[in-house]
């Protein structure tokens, strides 16, 4: 392919951080193309008319309505349910995700959920706001089963960082005949998810939200659980029923829950989880990784690469199927 396309940039930013440093990403790993970053609506119309290679964290259909020319959008999140994808397959563009950029942060946000938990940090910083020093049982991660919902690159990111833990791993997939980094690998249907369940001391929802996963863990499931276990979200808020939670915290059916996403979200400043002292809350901040369009520019870079030597839309890293 002689003609190297233009790579548009849209303007939405991701995690607060300038949209500025995708663009330089970008022109660092494709010093032979143009990298356009448009900073205004109106820059956004006029450069899509013409642009073969979009990439973002969001197209909308007013945007897509301008959009003549586009071959390929390369979405800045991992998840692409917000993205008018019956509207891009008609227009036979192809779509990719972020998949993986997220792997690392996450899986470090998991484990320091966990560690909180073992050891009890939430309850130090209470004694300490009261400046009381009081010693305070605690438990030992070591000899736990963590399950993991979601075997991508978030969940083995997080089973890789447990490894040194001497812990017990139970993967939940859709596929398990594919295996995968845990110690055992069960799928989603109800008897093979409840006997994990019923075993497990945390466990780690890192899904996609699906109509199998929408609503997974709901009141049978938290009642499944072990009376210590602790529940972490860093998947979507509705794969966890939050009414559900609630009465499971209030009443003792399980010991915690660390959520970086909520049902609904942004949680509600009048919401009963922000006052129960089990629960931690982050603000859907567990992506945030400085490295966050650095990774994302590696994968875009190398789809661009490969549209610009073969002229084939197919074949790319992290495509999604429409």
């Amino acid at each position: 392919m002689t003609q190297r396309p233009t790579v548009l940039v849209l303007r939405k930013a991701a995690h607060g951080m300038p949209i500025e440093q995708y663009a330089a990403a970008l022109r660092e790993r494709l010093p032979d193309h143009d990298v356009v970053l448009a900073r205004t609506p109106a820059a956004e119309r006029d450069a899509i008319r013409d642009a073969e290679i979009v990439t973002g964290m969001w197209l909308t259909d007013d945007l897509l309505d301008e959009a003549e020319n586009m071959r390929l959008f390369a979405c800045g999140y991992a998840g692409t349910g917000h993205l008018p994808r019956e509207r891009l397959a008609q227009l036979d563009v192809a779509v990719t995700n972020a998949s993986g950029v997220h792997g690392p942060n996450i899986g470090e946000h998991v484990l320091g959920a966990i560690l909180s938990f073992s050891r009890r940090f939430h309850e130090a910083r209470r004694r300490q706001r009261r400046h009381e020093w009081r010693s305070f049982e605690t438990h030992e991660l070591q000899g736990s089963t963590v399950t993991v919902v979601g075997l991508g690159a978030i969940g083995e990111a997080t089973v890789n960082r447990l490894a040194g833990f001497d812990v017990d791993t139970i993967g939940v997939r859709y596929s398990p005949e594919k295996g995968g980094p845990t110690d055992r690998v069960v799928g989603f249907e109800d008897d093979a998810l409840h006997n994990a369940l019923a075993e497990t001391d945390y466990l780690v929802l890192a899904c996609p939200l699906t109509e199998t996963t929408q609503g997974l863990i709901g009141t049978s499931e938290l009642v499944t659980l072990p009376p210590e276990a602790v529940v972490v979200n860093v998947a979507r808020g509705p794969v966890l029923d939050s009414d559900a939670l609630v009465t499971a915290l209030q009443r003792g059916w399980i010991r915690g829950a660390s959520l970086d996403v909520t049902d609904p979200e942004p949680l509600p400043a009048d919401h009963e989880l922000w006052d129960l002292g089990n629960v931690q809350i982050t603000p859907h901040n567990a992506g945030h990784t400085p490295d966050y369009y650095e990774r994302l520019a590696d994968i875009v870079a190398s789809n661009v690469r490969h549209v610009t030597e073969s002229g084939e839309y197919d074949g790319l890293a992290n495509q999604v199927p429409l």
